[in-house]
C-alpha cells in the first residue's frame, strides 16, 4: 500500500509541474511572455520548476518561498533590472492558483 501512495503522490506532483510550466508558457499572457522572454527569465522558471521536483510537499507558503529565493539569487548574480525581475516573481506566484489545482 505503501509504494501505491507514493506513485499516487508522485503523479499529483508531475502533473502540477507539468501545469506550472504549461500556465508559464502558455497560460493568459503566454503567447506575449514567449515573444518576449529573455534567457535569465526562462532560466528562473526552469530552476523553480526542478526545484518543485524535489519538494516532498507542496503548499503556497512553501512555493512563494522558492520563487523568492529563485528570484533573489537571479537579482544578484545576473544584470536583471528590478521591474522584470518583480514581474516575473509576480507571473510565477501567479501560477499558484493553476498548480494548485493539479494538486487536489
Amino acid at each position: 500500500m505503501r509504494n501505491r501512495d507514493k506513485l499516487v503522490g508522485a503523479g499529483g506532483g508531475i502533473s502540477a509541474i507539468a501545469a506550472a510550466g504549461a500556465f508559464f508558457l502558455y497560460g493568459k499572457r503566454g503567447a506575449r511572455n514567449r515573444e518576449t522572454i529573455v534567457g535569465w527569465a526562462l532560466k528562473v522558471k526552469g530552476e523553480v520548476l526542478e526545484k518543485m521536483e524535489d519538494m516532498q510537499e507542496i503548499d503556497r507558503e512553501a512555493y512563494y518561498r522558492l520563487v523568492d529565493r529563485t528570484a533573489q539569487r537571479y537579482g544578484r548574480i545576473k544584470r536583471v533590472g528590478a521591474s522584470d525581475l518583480k514581474r516575473l516573481t509576480e507571473e510565477l506566484k501567479g501560477a499558484w492558483t493553476h498548480i494548485s489545482r493539479e494538486l487536489i
